[in-house]
């Protein structure tokens, strides 16, 4: 996987958002100064298949509070959401999917889809009332059955394409 650097990034920072230890990040990548990164500097992330190697790909935007799964560039399923609330937005950015973890329990419903991002993420709910609204603290909500539906169809490593 290649993470290519943006403005105001830190390796410590990409390290965190990736869960990928700065030493394994920095052995990857011989020769790299930790202190001296540039904004479109390629950096290997070990432990992650390419993104262009999966044929799947989601789409969120979060206006609409829709998110969609697309495989081979065809559309398969569009899923109602819940985004970011004032203060909390949903972060726009390309991600990658970086781990799952069932049943994480309390308002994160019966899914976790952590991405490649700290603290964000795409879950279920304990309060399915929220779909369709600016509510969260900047995840992506979505009804507990979809999901795990989701979760079951995508493999790690799947791009996330956050919009407005």
């Amino acid at each position: 996987m290649i993470h290519t650097v943006k403005a105001g990034q830190t390796l410590s920072q990409i390290a965190r958002d990736y869960r990928t230890p700065l030493s394994a990040i920095i052995s990857a990548n011989p020769g790299i100064n930790p202190d001296v990164l540039y904004i479109g500097q390629q950096i290997v992330i070990p432990g992650f298949p390419n993104p262009n190697t999966i044929p799947y790909q989601i789409q969120i935007s979060t206006n609409h509070r829709w998110l969609r799964l697309f495989k081979d560039g065809v559309l398969q399923k569009q899923y109602p959401i819940a985004v970011g609330r004032m203060l909390h937005d949903t972060p726009t950015g390309e991600y990658i999917i970086i781990n799952k973890a069932p049943n994480p329990g309390g308002p994160f419903g019966t899914m976790w889809m952590s991405l490649s991002k700290e603290h964000y993420g795409i879950h279920g709910t304990n309060d399915p009332s929220s779909i369709g609204h600016a509510v969260s603290r900047g995840c992506i909500r979505m009804h507990n059955s979809d999901v795990e539906e989701l979760s079951q169809i995508i493999p790690i490593g799947t791009q996330v394409f956050i919009r407005p």
